[in-house]
């Protein structure tokens, strides 16, 4: 299977990253290179394009899809490393940063990177597998119950959580659990007949929580949207997309943060503290995909688009 990914909300990324040609921009979470390639097209002929992924085949589809030669460089890593590898590759700053959140097609589509509920697989979900660390299956066999349950609550806004951590700790007393289908069975068992004739697959928000947990995805962000920031040059413009309720309040927290300026007490005169706002918020409201994406690409369902500016 080819490694390609249909970029969510295209069009609204390339307007609200305000790109032109000359352009230095850093894509920190570059998949199949959708985002990519079109950034690639607006910024050339002199700008310049650093597209960063932890996933050993993203960075290869995305090298044949991009050929950048002399025009960008890619990186392996994650954003949580982005100033480590930003300043190992040489970049003094950069004009717009683009933050694809979540898991991308090809690697749902590849059942055996152990992302997906829909096929039979070793039960893995690690965006960097060569990167070692635990596997989904050494999470599901070694949390204790209250921990899974924190989890699949915390992460996976699940709502039979307690019920689910309870039926795995039942089931992995009999025999280890392996595999995505075995995990599958164990979440239907669990959540009764009733809560799973409507709505997402069963299994969705706890492979959700899973994958959030084996990769540390929420634990990165905030230090990833801060380093960003910094480096981006005056007028500089950061763009992310989210899937996730805790994903996209982190965002929105960062750059309420970094655009909120003087602290001091509205009865003081004068302003002591001397914080001065960093971002300007250029999207008030979270923007959101049309019907129509939605129809053509389901994945794109529960994306939301924040983008704000360097001061």
């Amino acid at each position: 299977m080819e490694y390609r990914h249909k970029p969510v909300l295209l069009a609204e990324v390339t307007k609200h990253l305000s790109l032109h040609p000359g352009s230095i921009v850093v894509d920190c979470t570059l998949g199949g290179a959708g985002h990519a390639k079109r950034i690639h097209d607006l910024i050339a002929p002199t700008g310049f394009l650093v597209g960063i992924d932890q996933d050993d085949a993203a960075l290869v589809a995305a090298a044949d899809a991009l050929r950048l030669g002399q025009q960008g460089i890619l990186l392996k890593g994650d954003f949580g490393e982005l100033d480590t590898l930003l300043s190992e590759a040489g970049l003094a700053y950069a004009d717009a940063f683009l933050f694809d959140l979540g898991v991308s097609s090809p690697q749902l589509d590849f059942a055996e990177r152990g992302f997906s509920y829909h096929a039979d697989a070793s039960l893995d979900m690690r965006m960097n597998p060569a990167g070692g660390g635990s596997t989904a299956a050494d999470v599901v066999d070694s949390y204790s119950e209250s921990e899974l349950t924190r989890i699949l609550r915390e992460y996976g806004e699940e709502r039979w959580a307690s019920r689910i951590a309870a039926f795995i700790v039942a089931a992995r007393a009999r025999r280890p659990i392996r595999t995505t289908g075995e995990l599958v069975e164990i979440v239907k068992a669990a959540i009764p007949a009733s809560a799973r004739r409507t709505g997402p697959h069963p299994a969705r928000r706890t492979f959700q929580a899973l994958r959030i947990k084996v990769n540390h995805e929420l634990e990165k962000l905030d230090g990833a949207l801060r380093s960003a920031v910094r480096w981006l040059s005056s007028g500089g413009r950061i763009v992310v997309i989210s899937y996730h309720s805790l994903e996209d309040r982190i965002v929105k927290n960062v750059f309420a943060e970094l655009s909120r300026g003087c602290v001091c007490p509205p009865d003081l005169p004068v302003c002591r503290c001397g914080m001065k706002p960093v971002l300007h918020v250029v999207t008030k409201k979270a923007v959101v995909p049309s019907a129509e994406e939605i129809e053509a690409n389901a994945r794109a369902r529960s994306a939301k688009l924040r983008a704000a500016e360097k001061v």
